[in-house]
């Protein structure tokens, strides 16, 4: 259930940090989005904290789920935050996000390099090690 994941306080840690920064434009990226839940919960959160351009980008494979994440977008909507669902594996979108690397990357697993180079900063929930960041 999103509103036990162990990954929540430091995501509302880490917006709050970009917001003191006076940051107004976040990416987000999810690489294991499921239904969307988590990643829509965080980009209303940034909206809430005053961020006027929000990107969210969902990465899934089952695509029964990125169809669920892509209704839930529908109802989330609000101009100032752009949410997208796709259902790629993960060595694709970990490649796709090389180039730009989002400001935070939720993800689940160990801290690869791969990983790293995705996002300034990742959020990690490990089943062996527990909650991590990196930056």
């Amino acid at each position: 259930m999103i509103a036990h994941d162990p990954r929540w306080p430091a995501i509302r840690s880490a917006l709050s940090g970009l917001r003191e920064q006076r940051r107004f434009a976040v990416r987000i990226v999810d690489a294991d989005c499921g239904a969307g839940a988590l990643l829509i919960r965080a980009v209303r959160h940034a909206r809430m904290l005053g961020f006027t351009a929000i990107e969210g980008r969902g990465i899934g494979g089952s695509p029964a789920m990125i169809g669920r994440a892509r209704c839930a977008a529908r109802r989330a909507s609000d101009p100032a935050i752009g949410l997208e669902f796709a259902s790629l594996t993960l060595d694709e979108a970990l490649r796709a996000e090389r180039d730009l690397p989002a400001d935070i990357l939720l993800w689940r697993g160990p801290i690869t390099a791969a990983v790293s180079q995705a996002a300034i900063l990742v959020i990690a929930q490990d089943d062996r090690t527990g909650l991590e960041k990196a930056a």
